[in-house]
């Protein structure tokens, strides 16, 4: 395998970013919620035009992960307004870590979650926060383990009808 790379992504990406985005969340995250809930999800977070906004937001930044020449995953970073809590203007979010399911634990959230830290401190940031589902456990272990981030407030994550909660985790840089 080779070392994977990272392609930053613009509008003309939109449709694979979609469907990169559809594929890896369904399989993370389906057998946990109803067809009905997940559905809605995807038709409302990851429809084209919404996603184009996104691209185009220059406060948000997005990456693909690519091995051997394949997109595996992909990785988007929020600053200033972009930000899905209003954490100010010396915070990077770390929006999404999507891998699909069979690339991962081969270190490649590693390798994305070294770049928002990387970016977060060539842009002066002092920290570098995110949302986790209270019941992704492997993803939390990463995060806090691995990573040093710990929670710090929780907040609402709607997924269809079902109202879920998502831990909120920082971790603050040197």
């Amino acid at each position: 395998m080779s070392t994977p790379k990272l392609e930053a992504l613009t509008v003309k990406d939109v449709n694979a970013l979609q469907a990169m985005s559809l594929t890896t969340y369904r399989e993370t995250f389906a057998a946990a919620n109803t067809a009905a809930n997940m559905q809605a999800y995807l038709d409302s977070a990851y429809n084209l035009p919404k996603l184009t906004a996104e691209l185009q937001n220059p406060n948000s930044q997005f990456f693909f992960i690519v091995r051997d020449g394949h997109r595996v995953g992909y990785l988007k970073l929020n600053t200033g307004t972009a930000q899905t809590e209003a954490m100010g203007p010396d915070a990077l979010e770390v929006e999404r870590i999507y891998i699909l399911p069979a690339f991962k634990h081969q270190g490649l959230g590693s390798v994305l979650i070294q770049q928002a830290i990387d970016l977060a401190k060539a842009a002066h940031k002092t920290t570098v926060w995110l949302g986790v589902w209270e019941h992704n456990e492997p993803a939390k272990q990463f995060y806090q383990a691995h990573w040093g981030f710990h929670q710090f407030s929780s907040h609402h994550f709607v997924m269809g009808d079902d109202v879920q909660t998502d831990l909120l985790m920082i971790k603050h840089l040197d």
